[in-house]
C-alpha cells in the first residue's frame, strides 16, 4: 500500500472552544500518540484528510506526517475518526504512530467476487461478515480480501479458515465462522411438500 503525506500543525491549546475555532477554519483537531511518546495535540486540513481517506487504503492508509516539529516524517495510521452527525466532514482524528517493522491489527473489508451457483438456482446470498480483523505489517495491509463465491452452492458457506489470504496477512476471526453463505429455498420446498 502506498504511503500518503498529510500536513499537520502542533497546537498548544485544547478544549471545545479551540476545537470549534479550528473547525470554522477548515481544520480538524487531532492527537498523535504511540509507543514511547507522549500524546501530541495537532490539527489537520479537513479537505486534505477527507481526500486521503476516500482513496486507496481508506481508513487503513499509512500517512507520513509533514510539519509538526518532532513529528515530521513520522509514519502513522488512523486509530479513530469522529464524524459529525448532521454534516459531512470530521470532528476529530486520532493518529497512531506505527513502526513499519511491527505488526498492526486492522479491520479489512470483504469483497465478494463472482455470482454464486446457488444464487443462479434461486438461493439468496447472505454476507455474514463485511469486514475481517487481520494482523500484518503496516506495509502489507490489503485494501480488501476477495471472497470468490462462484462455486458456492445452495446451503453451503465459505468460512474464515477457507479464505485465500495475501502473504503475511493473518485473520484473527474464528476460522470456523461463516463469511458468506447461500440460503436455500425453504418456503418453496415446504409449499411443494405440503401440496
Amino acid at each position: 500500500m502506498e504511503q500518503k503525506t498529510i500536513g499537520i500543525e502542533v497546537r498548544e491549546k485544547s478544549g471545545k472552544g479551540v476545537a470549534r475555532k479550528l473547525r470554522a477554519q477548515g481544520r480538524v483537531p487531532g492527537v498523535v500518540y504511540g509507543k514511547g511518546m507522549e500524546p501530541v495535540a495537532v490539527s489537520l486540513d479537513e479537505k486534505e484528510m477527507m481526500t486521503a481517506i476516500a482513496g486507496e487504503g481508506g481508513v487503513n492508509a499509512l500517512f507520513t506526517l509533514q510539519g509538526g516539529g518532532s513529528l515530521n516524517g513520522v509514519t502513522a495510521m488512523i486509530a479513530d475518526l469522529q464524524k459529525p452527525s448532521l454534516r459531512l466532514g470530521l470532528n476529530h482524528v486520532d493518529l497512531h504512530k506505527v513502526s513499519l517493522t511491527e505488526k498492526v491489527r486492522v479491520h479489512v473489508p470483504v469483497a465478494i467476487v463472482g455470482t454464486a451457483a446457488g444464487v443462479r438456482e434461486g438461493g439468496l446470498l447472505d454476507v455474514v461478515m463485511h469486514t475481517l480483523d487481520v494482523e500484518c505489517l503496516p506495509t502489507a495491509i490489503p485494501e480488501h480480501i476477495e471472497v470468490d463465491v462462484t462455486a458456492l452452492a445452495l446451503g453451503h458457506a465459505i468460512h474464515v479458515g477457507e479464505l485465500s489470504l495475501p502473504a503475511g496477512v493473518k485473520v484473527l476471526d474464528d476460522p470456523k465462522a461463516s463469511v458468506v453463505s447461500i440460503l436455500g429455498r425453504a418456503k418453496e420446498e415446504a409449499a411443494v411438500s405440503e401440496g
